[in-house]
């Protein structure tokens, strides 16, 4: 069996106000031409398709067309909620996905058998894939419920919940059938790819991998950027983001996961790169080192080594058009503060526009067009 293993696709993503929406357009371009000429039998799209609860029409309608097009080469296709998707919403596309033959699952239901995928390949293989979206912690307890677990079972931590919602959907893994899980978690001895969303990923949400049977054959996960595998019962894969999210995440190789598996053989998985994804990066300097770097590829973060004053940004984004966000060296920054504390002036019975003065000098701010526009508001503001 084949499968296209693809999460976090982060439509509608805005990046220090730079819409990203022709590079996600170029990104599931290239997604579908891979899955055209790898002729996976099953893609699985494993969470947060969205960068938002609330997605734009536009976002909204360039999913939909990347999960046909997915369908359009063969493949069944079946994607899941992530913590960025609104549930519900997903939820309620499921008319139009079952039309297209895609599965779609965004929230937790309280029929087991919802959660249960079952298909064949092109050679007559048959698998199972248990797809469950992300579950947030004030709805685990009511999800397990649902599932007639005990009041002291409902009682326990977030991982034993999700570990009971898996081994109950787990149930029906046979040695007949390829057995796979689809789930958006934080699974413990990942690593972060740089994008994620804190509240999400903190030890609070981590499962160990235990929480899978070991019947499993792969596991395709999404929530860490990152493209990984995890040591555990079963193979444990992340394919990580097709695109860097923010620029915490430079180092991460654009991609989606090809998987070789089958009932009598181990999971093979090799990174296919997506080289349609606009990469990220940063670059320090002082602006006559910045004025020789070549930033006509990639969104850009400049560390600027120059003292801080009315204009600098400007002055960096004339020499590199590119560059989405702009900040003095923390380095530098960390000294100005330092020399700044050792110079701490007498603060009692100066006037105003002194203490910003010094103020300015101790954050290396010592612009006097500053310090002049300061004083012109302070006196607005005192005849006002």
């Amino acid at each position: 069996m084949r499968i296209l293993h693809t999460s976090d696709w982060h439509i509608g993503k805005v990046l220090k106000g730079q819409s990203r929406v022709e590079e996600h357009i170029a990104v599931l371009r290239q997604l579908v031409d891979i899955a055209r000429e790898q002729r996976p039998d099953l893609v699985v799209v494993a969470g947060d398709l969205y960068d938002t609860a609330v997605p734009t029409p536009d976002a909204t309608r360039l999913v939909t067309r990347a999960l046909s097009a997915l369908r359009g080469t063969g493949a069944d296709v079946v994607a899941i909620a992530g913590n960025h998707d609104n549930g519900a919403a997903l939820d309620a596309l499921r008319a139009w996905a079952d039309a297209a033959g895609i599965v779609l699952r965004g929230t937790v239901r309280d029929r087991p058998d919802d959660h249960i995928v079952t298909g064949q390949t092109r050679d007559g293989e048959p698998w199972r894939l248990v797809a469950l979206p992300f579950l947030s912690q004030r709805y685990a307890i009511r999800a397990t419920e649902m599932f007639d677990l005990s009041a002291a079972e409902a009682t326990q931590t977030y991982a034993d919940h999700v570990g009971r919602l898996l081994r109950r959907l787990s149930e029906g893994f046979g040695g007949d059938t390829v057995n796979l899980v689809t789930a958006h978690l934080t699974v413990i001895g990942g690593t972060m790819g740089g994008g994620e969303r804190d509240a999400h990923t903190i030890q609070a949400y981590a499962v160990p991998t235990t929480v899978f049977s070991p019947a499993t054959h792969y596991v395709a996960l999404g929530h860490l950027h990152r493209a990984q595998s995890i040591l555990g019962p079963c193979p444990v894969h992340y394919s990580g983001a097709p695109l860097q999210v923010d620029f915490g995440e430079e180092e991460n190789v654009s991609s989606v996961t090809m998987v070789e598996v089958g009932t009598s053989s181990a999971a093979r998985t090799r990174q296919v790169p997506v080289a349609a994804a606009v990469p990220l990066r940063t670059v320090r300097g002082t602006l006559d080192e910045l004025s020789k770097v070549d930033g006509s590829e990639g969104w850009l973060r400049v560390y600027v080594r120059e003292r801080p004053r009315a204009g600098l940004r400007e002055a960096v984004q004339e020499l590199l058009p590119r560059a989405l966000e702009v900040r003095i060296d923390p380095a530098l920054v960390a000294e100005l503060a330092e020399s700044g504390q050792r110079g701490t002036a007498q603060r009692t019975g100066r006037a105003p526009g002194e203490l910003f003065a010094d103020y300015l000098t101790s954050r290396g701010h010592a612009d006097p067009a500053v310090s002049q526009l300061f004083d012109r508001l302070y006196g607005e503001v005192r005849t006002s």
